[in-house]
């Protein structure tokens, strides 16, 4: 007799991956489709990838002064057509798809030569675009020749791994680093530079090296403390040293021998960004508005800072998205905890916490207008 009951389909279960078995906080060298064919499905909760935008500029680009502009002319960034590059990019984001974990998401960051396409391989392979978010810089360099606009932008594809997907998206800590406002999909990060920077011998290490502040907030929006995340692109590790920084496990996957040796370095030393002793403050009228978890994901103030008010009453520590939490267990953002902490109406955050600095207290504020000027064109 046939069975003609219906059945429920059973819901397919997620492989269990033993972490052991990953090569956490490594650099793994080669090609990266073949690296990630070698590592478990399932396996990784974050993808940032930083591809090759396949330039293909015309020629060496000058200054108006004469100067060479070290720009992006390396063989890894060249493919001979289009669809070469679109074979390219679909085998990798297949690759990245199979790894990624159910309720994982994949960053890819790229400019108006390759984004379109990668993002049409996105949503053909199945993913789930939640947002593009544009990275506009700071500081871009000028359109030297004059024959178009400056290109002041990034673009960022953000997606899940298929439509309905759970992700992690930590929403509280974006708005508390955003000074309780809610994050717009548009950023605005200085272009890598100063100290930041790895230069050898006079020349960048990587000619498209991202800043870190722009990978803090990437990885504190997306990921948890001890997550697992993957840079099929490495480069010079910014991935890598940012993850170490908010304890996240990175994977690294990188072909050329002098970003490789440059990472590790930068990596062991997991330095925040070097803050700018300059002199001047800029006037209230002239400044920008400035977010304080902006201070933190560049390093001017790092998460477990201990900051007071001006009188040494009232204690808090820097939480890693920007957040404040005081010796009585309330928390919020510089403003909120202030008022908080007072038992005032409001209170504006800048002028009230002080931080320790070589000569003293000094206020957040201080902070704030040293990052204004480091980073004003």
């Amino acid at each position: 007799m046939v069975d003609t009951m219906t059945r429920k389909r059973a819901k397919p279960v997620a492989p269990v991956v033993d972490r052991a078995t990953l090569p956490l906080d490594r650099i793994l060298q080669g090609d990266c489709i073949a690296q990630m064919k070698s590592l478990p499905a399932g396996s990784v909760d974050m993808i940032f990838a930083d591809p090759p935008y396949n330039l293909q500029l015309a020629g060496e680009l000058f200054r108006p002064d004469g100067t060479h502009v070290d720009a992006v002319t390396d063989d890894w960034d060249k493919f001979d057509t289009f669809a070469a590059y679109d074979r390219f990019t679909r085998a990798w984001l297949k690759e990245a798809r199979r790894i990624l974990k159910d309720d994982g998401s994949i960053w890819v960051i790229g400019s108006y030569h390759n984004i379109f396409r990668v993002g049409a391989a996105v949503q053909d392979l199945g993913y789930w675009i939640l947002n593009d978010i544009v990275w506009r810089k700071a500081n871009p360099m000028p359109n030297f020749r004059g024959t178009r606009f400056t290109n002041a932008h990034e673009t960022l594809i953000w997606a899940s791994k298929a439509e309905g997907a759970k992700y992690t998206f930590n929403y509280r800590s974006m708005k508390t680093l955003n000074d309780e406002l809610q994050m717009r999909s548009d950023w605005e990060f200085p272009i890598c530079g100063g100290a930041e920077r790895l230069k050898k011998d006079g020349t960048k290490v990587h000619p498209t090296q991202k800043p870190e502040a722009l990978l803090y907030r990437v990885l504190l929006a997306c990921t948890k403390p001890g997550d697992v995340v993957l840079d099929p692109f490495f480069g010079t590790g910014t991935t890598g040293a940012v993850a170490k920084r908010l304890g996240r496990h990175w994977i690294g996957i990188e072909r050329e021998d002098d970003y490789i040796a440059a990472a590790k370095e930068r990596i062991a030393a997991a330095l925040p960004l070097d803050e700018s002793a300059l002199a001047t403050m800029m006037s209230p009228r002239q400044q920008p508005k400035v977010a304080f978890g902006v201070l933190v994901e560049n390093g001017y103030l790092t998460p477990g800072a201990v900051l007071c008010d001006g009188k040494r009453r009232f204690r808090a520590v820097v939480r890693a998205d920007g957040s404040l939490l005081s010796d009585c267990g309330a928390t919020g953002s510089i403003h909120k905890l202030g008022s908080t902490v007072q038992g005032a109406p409001a209170c504006n955050g800048w002028t009230f916490w002080h931080y320790e600095a070589a000569d003293g207290l000094k206020p957040v504020d201080a902070l704030r207008q040293t990052y204004l000027l480091a980073t004003q064109p």
